[in-house]
């Protein structure tokens, strides 16, 4: 910084600003001395290219659009629909119900098919414990033999009872999360309340007939009908909504059978017991199917159908033909 004092008039505050620094002059009072130091002020400024001025950036004028010698054989990659939480930077605020559909459906149908197994695996048990009270008219049993039986139906019969919650719980959510997101696909509301859905679904007798209709208009929406037509459940939702009629008719029939007393009775609750076994084998599978085909036409693309697939060698494909050269300063 540099320091010059130069001559100043008098200003009428005590402390004014000069046009290159600042001037500092005391309020006391003027004497002869004070009035001839008062014309002297001290400016102060930067040296002479202590600040460098900023070079201004001519605007390049617009040529118009990049051309190529050759046709361009890059391009942009051939996607039709793609989940927005996959893009990098971008937020999602909440999980929309369509982005459920596709974890809970590979989780069911893993459950789903367990569950069937291990009901095919139950019903062997009991039809094993009628071969063996057939052949306990006729000639005795080894106790050994028995008692591996018995053991093996109780353990059949008790984790089928447990796995049936499981798949139970995880399909009612599947078909309200369905619902909700085929709703929101055609932009309309469901045309059932929740608690008319769960009341067709879970509570006993109501839910024989209701079934069918709570299923029949997910169907009916998840295809995109109009909305005023009466729905037309497919072949597949009819074999379902049959084999669940049966487990719950064999279910009911199992439960009173068994209040009876006497050989027979036991021997026929045995048959029973499998029979029912094996509609809820049934039924698994039938719910797999269904779960399966609404959740692929939900979404367009499932994640597990699509191949990522790329060019390694073109063979046969022609050159590439050069363009002529352009004069200079033609139009684009």
């Amino acid at each position: 910084m540099t320091s010059s004092f130069t001559e100043s008039p008098g200003y009428p505050h005590p402390f004014t600003a000069a046009p290159q620094g600042h001037v500092y002059r005391s309020a006391a009072p003027q004497t002869p001395q004070r009035r001839t130091a008062a014309r002297l002020r001290w400016v102060a400024s930067p040296p002479p290219g202590a600040v460098r001025l900023r070079r201004a950036v001519p605007v390049t004028p617009y040529a118009g659009p990049p051309s190529y010698p050759t046709t361009p054989r890059w391009g942009f990659p051939n996607l039709v629909w793609r989940r927005p939480t996959t893009v990098p930077g971008t937020a999602s605020g909440r999980v929309r119900p369509i982005e459920r559909i596709p974890v809970l459906a590979q989780s069911l149908a893993t459950i789903l098919w367990t569950f069937a197994a291990l009901a095919v695996i139950a019903a062997g048990a009991e039809i094993w414990r009628y071969v063996l009270l057939v052949q306990s008219r006729n000639s005795a049993l080894n106790t050994d033999v028995v008692a591996f039986s018995d053991a093996f139906v109780v353990t059949a019969g008790l984790l089928t009872t447990i796995m049936s919650l499981l798949p139970a719980g995880l399909s009612v959510w599947w078909l309200l999360v369905a619902r909700q997101a085929a709703a929101e696909q055609a932009d309309e509301r469901p045309a059932r309340p929740v608690w008319q859905v769960l009341v067709g679904i879970l509570v006993p007798l109501a839910n024989l007939p209701l079934a069918l209709s709570v299923v029949g208009e997910l169907e009916h929406s998840v295809l995109r009908r109009p909305r005023d037509e009466r729905p037309k459940p497919s072949r597949l939702v009819l074999v379902w909504w049959a084999v669940w009629l049966v487990n719950w008719v064999l279910l009911a029939a199992t439960i009173i059978w068994r209040t009876h007393s006497g050989v027979q009775a036991m021997a026929d609750s045995v048959v029973l017991v499998a029979l029912t076994d094996l509609a809820a084998a049934g039924l698994a599978i039938a719910t797999a199917l269904v779960i399966r085909r609404l959740s692929r036409l939900l979404i367009p693309i499932a994640t597990d159908r699509l191949r990522e697939m790329r060019v390694l060698k073109v063979d046969g494909a022609p050159e590439p033909q050069l363009r002529t050269a352009r004069p200079v300063g033609a139009a684009r």
